[in-house]
């Protein structure tokens, strides 16, 4: 049973499990330490996270270390153009005794990584998508609940789209984050080569389990926030929607549809981790705008004029900040 005198003092145990687990990752994963961040902003915000990057950016090993530290069970899907809803949520059988048994698919893990998610069909895309949203399946009526704490990692290749199904809007909503891995830096490159082409069999070690996660998952629900950093949130999620009250002018001119209420709600939560991860008890702007680009980044769509401009996502969500 965990037990912290005051939330103070459970916010400073967050803390150092944080600088802690950070110390574990970097064993295995060089540099990417913005990604390893807002991901783990994510787990504790009970949210999920869209990793979009190119092969060989260690995105499936990112996944399985922090599984381990975290001391979380994790499984990997790989989407394929065949694969079937069945194949994710588990299917029934006849077992011996003529009875139907449910067999657990692999959504059953509290990490769950759906590698390259848009090269299977929608249907299959939509059953993932609703465990996500529902934290449960039902199966011939009967609802079986998933595991707490609960976790989606998909991946997302930017090249090679032919015979992909790209997520609609809808669903790409159910993200908290849309993060973009880059290559690694010349130097980082030199020690990942150096640490995969010896005999290198250091393992990171296990910082926290799935109660304690429970338990801070509670706390930064509980971090209050100021009057004004909510209105900065929501204010900002206005800007983004052309042609309202509201909008800003670069979301009129370069957006055909702006961000919904769910974004200002992650801004929020995404924001009361950020500050307990850097040592404060309570958001500043700041916290909002650390996380306002991958929040916001999947949630708008751009217009044909901003296409024609050149003018990428990011530097309208700029322009917004």
């Amino acid at each position: 049973m965990i037990s912290y005198s005051n939330d103070v003092e459970a916010a400073k145990a967050l803390q150092a499990k944080y600088k802690a687990l950070k110390t574990e990752i970097a064993k295995v994963i060089v540099g990417q330490e913005e990604v390893i961040h807002q991901t783990i902003i994510a787990i504790f915000s009970r949210g999920h996270v869209l990793l979009v990057g190119v092969p060989g950016l260690a995105k499936t090993l990112l996944v399985n270390t922090i599984g381990k530290v975290l001391g979380l069970s994790y499984s990997r899907i790989q989407f394929t153009p065949d694969l079937m809803p069945s194949d994710i949520i588990g299917t029934e059988i006849l077992d011996e005794s003529r009875k139907f048994r449910f067999i657990k698919g692999p959504v059953f893990a509290n990490i769950v990584l759906a590698d390259e998610i848009n090269r299977t069909p929608p249907k299959t895309q939509a059953a993932l998508l609703e465990a996500m949203q529902e934290k449960h399946i039902t199966v011939a009526g009967h609802t079986h609940q998933l595991l707490e704490p609960f976790f989606v990692l998909a991946t997302q290749n930017p090249i090679e789209q032919e015979g992909t199904y790209p997520l609609p809007e809808a669903q790409l909503d159910r993200f908290m984050f849309n993060l973009w891995l880059d290559y690694p830096s010349f130097d980082e490159e030199i020690q990942v080569v150096k640490n995969t082409t010896i005999t290198n069999n250091l393992q990171p070690d296990t910082v926290l389990n799935s109660e304690e996660i429970i338990y801070f998952q509670q706390l930064v629900r509980k971090v209050p926030v100021a009057d004004n950093v909510m209105e900065y949130a929501v204010n900002l999620v206005s800007k983004t929607r052309p042609n309202t009250e509201r909008s800003h002018d670069w979301a009129n001119k370069y957006l055909s549809w702006g961000a919904g209420p769910r974004a200002s709600q992650y801004l929020i939560v995404g924001a009361k981790c950020n500050a307990l991860l850097k040592g404060k008890f309570s958001p500043d702007i700041e916290d909002i705008r650390s996380v306002a680009i991958p929040i916001l980044r999947h949630r708008l769509v751009r217009n044909y004029t901003a296409e024609a401009e050149g003018i990428s996502m990011e530097n309208i969500i700029r322009k917004l900040l």
